[in-house]
């Protein structure tokens, strides 16, 4: 796989700082049931990248000691690390809301039949790879039979209540573009998902996140085979909007990678661009650490973010934009 950073080091982004400190976004590890042409992890079945236990029990101090609201989990499939139930708990006892980035796809796995229920027992909340209501759409990007096992996975979910006004259980689903392109208005294409699952499969959901793909991992490699990243990056940047600059994801979230190192977001994290201050910041260095203020490393890929409505692990940052 071809490294993009190269291509993207270069950058007249703006430069951009750091505010009060409100989520941990954490990747578990690698180790995914799914091999997605979009990720921009490179996750699958076989990578063997999982975080230690002695990292994984920061999570909690770090949690508390900075009196942080949020812990978003991702992965891979967060859910196939054997501490992630143990850190829900330890995290949903603290009373920080839970976010579980799951492909779906898992709860038909076995051992993790129980899943589903687990998650609505702790009331975390789910945000869900859907990236269309096609099947032929869903099965190109991440699979053969990844759609019809996603939309049963989503009715699952609605019996436990996810999604269902009243429940306290929220259920969100992410778009990705499947190729070369901007995501469409998001609050349109919310109301197309759930006219059209509700009225075939009967599901219902809370929102719908549009995310831009990234032009790194999997996704950049992708670009460059077919000779479209230059493209894709003038895309971005032709469309860029300094309004979105106020909301980026970045200046109140940090991304924790599976050995515990720190990136301003999970793109970063996978271009190896760390957070900035000498030596490598490592999640134990939280415990004492403020970030407030603190420069935000930036680079081309950057642009991904402030394009057209803006895109963050929450959906558009600016719906008003096209």
């Amino acid at each position: 796989m071809r490294d993009t950073l190269p291509l993207l080091d270069l950058t007249d982004f703006p430069p951009i700082r750091r505010r009060n400190l409100d989520i941990l976004q954490v990747n578990l590890g690698y180790l995914c049931n799914m091999k997605c042409v979009h990720c921009h992890v490179a996750a699958g079945p076989h990578r063997t990248e999982m975080m230690d236990a002695d990292t994984l029990a920061l999570i909690p101090r770090v949690l508390q000691a900075r009196g942080l609201n949020t812990l978003d989990l991702t992965g891979g499939a967060p859910e196939m690390h054997q501490g992630f139930r143990d850190l829900v708990r330890a995290a949903r006892a603290l009373g920080v809301k839970v976010i579980d980035r799951c492909n779906l796809t898992i709860l038909f796995e076995p051992g993790y039949e129980d899943l589903a229920a687990f998650l609505a027992e702790h009331q975390v909340e789910i945000v869900a790879s859907l990236p269309c209501y096609s099947l032929e759409n869903v099965d190109k990007q991440r699979g053969k039979g990844t759609f019809d096992k996603s939309i049963e996975a989503l009715q699952v979910l609605n019996r436990l209540g996810y999604g269902q006004p009243g429940s306290g259980l929220t259920l969100n689903l992410v778009y990705n573009p499947l190729g070369p392109s901007l995501p469409p208005p998001q609050e349109a294409l919310e109301a197309a998902y759930k006219q059209q699952l509700f009225d075939h499969f009967g599901i219902v959901f809370n929102q719908l996140f549009a995310l831009t793909n990234m032009p790194i991992k999997r996704f950049g490699d992708y670009l460059i085979t077919k000779r479209q990243f230059h493209d894709y990056m003038r895309l971005l940047k032709d469309n860029h909007a300094a309004a979105n600059l106020n909301n980026l994801m970045c200046r109140t979230t940090v991304s924790v990678d599976w050995q515990g190192y720190l990136y301003d977001c999970d793109f970063n994290q996978q271009l190896g661009l760390h957070l900035p201050g000498g030596e490598w910041p490592h999640l134990r260095d939280l415990l004492s650490r403020e970030l407030e203020g603190q420069p935000i490393r930036i680079a081309d890929h950057c642009y991904g973010c402030t394009a057209g409505q803006g895109s963050s692990c929450g959906g558009a940052l600016n719906e008003d934009k096209q």
